[in-house]
């Protein structure tokens, strides 16, 4: 047979080779990606308060045309490097012990997605730094120790190199600081006074689950203000996904939303219960928090994507009705 042969032997060995040749420079090449994305989300050194356009004592919204600017110039940069295919899958390469060796034999990337939730956070980098469950619990619970003892919100998301052998406390400690530069620095005692960074929190979670971009999120911010302005539920399918695993111990953290989980007994239940969530349900970007005090100005209460992520809104529940039967070729 063929396949004995000396010569289909040492091809063989030959393209074995290429192909570990081809998966290390990869690797090497996706590890570099992912550190230099890490150097340039550093070289942040001004701290520029978060403008904001939205008035919650007045009921109205007030674009603001310094927002596009300071996206580009403080947030694009992150929000690209929190979102793109590459750093996704150096991200899932990272866990790998080997890849993680390559990039250093001390120390470790670790990554936080926007709007993951905080037990989302502490498996995925419990599994680079190889944390047993009561380490892994510890982190939760010193990311709860914050002004509003929210265990959400307070994970700004990027990308974090550590040692090795950080520790529960040690990572705990990097995103307390990243958030205190990130956000609270920003966060202006005239900002605060019109919406607090607490409400921000949790509408800004409210938003990183739905949106899809900055535009997006500026859209759906729009929104989330019009019906909180004539105290009309949100009603929130990311609400509803977090209800659903509030108390559960599945990895399956966003579950899909069935028609029955609108009358599930929470207070996270936005379709049950007016205004805000207690705490937010995820950690959301930066780029979330400037698009909840920067929302786009629109008539629209009622808003849907379709499957390829195009954004439909309405100002009627009969037009919103109308177009999601268009869109979904529904009868």
């Amino acid at each position: 047979m063929l396949g004995g042969t000396p010569v289909v032997k040492r091809l063989a060995f030959y393209f074995g080779v290429l192909g570990v040749v081809g998966v290390v420079t990869i690797s090497y090449g996706l590890i570099y990606v992912s550190q230099q994305t890490y150097k340039n989300a550093t070289l942040e050194t001004t701290t520029e308060p978060f403008p904001i356009g939205v008035d919650p004592q007045t009921t109205t919204i007030t674009e603001q045309a310094i927002v596009p600017e300071f996206y580009q110039q403080h947030l694009a940069q992150a929000q690209q490097a929190n979102t793109g295919w590459l750093n996704r899958l150096a991200s899932r390469l990272q866990s790998q012990a080997m890849f993680q060796q390559l990039a250093s034999a001390t120390s470790r990337i670790v990554v936080i997605w926007s709007g993951e939730r905080t037990e989302e956070i502490a498996n995925n980098i419990g599994a680079v730094l190889r944390w047993d469950p009561a380490q892994r619990a510890e982190f939760i619970a010193r990311m709860e120790t914050n002004e509003f003892g929210f265990t959400q919100g307070y994970a700004v998301p990027g990308q974090y190199i550590t040692h090795r052998y950080a520790t529960p406390e040690d990572i705990a400690t990097v995103l307390n600081q990243a958030f205190t530069a990130e956000v609270d620095d920003r966060y202006s005692d005239d900002v605060q006074a019109v919406v607090p960074l607490s409400d921000a929190l949790i509408i800004a979670s409210l938003i990183e689950r739905e949106a899809s971009d900055f535009e997006n999120m500026r859209e759906i911010s729009g929104v989330i203000w019009n019906r909180l302005f004539i105290d009309m539920p949100l009603q929130l399918d990311a609400s509803l996904q977090y209800v659903k695993t509030a108390d559960d111990t599945d990895t399956n953290f966003w579950p899909a939303v069935r028609p029955p989980d609108k009358f599930l007994d929470s207070p996270f239940n936005t379709y049950q219960n007016g205004g805000l969530p207690p705490a937010p349900i995820a950690n959301p970007s930066v780029a979330a928090i400037v698009a909840t005090l920067n929302p786009r100005v629109t008539d629209c209460l009622y808003y849907f994507h379709s499957r390829d992520r195009e954004y439909f809104c309405s100002v009627t529940y009969e037009e919103h009705v109308r177009k999601l039967r268009a869109v979904y070729d529904l009868e």
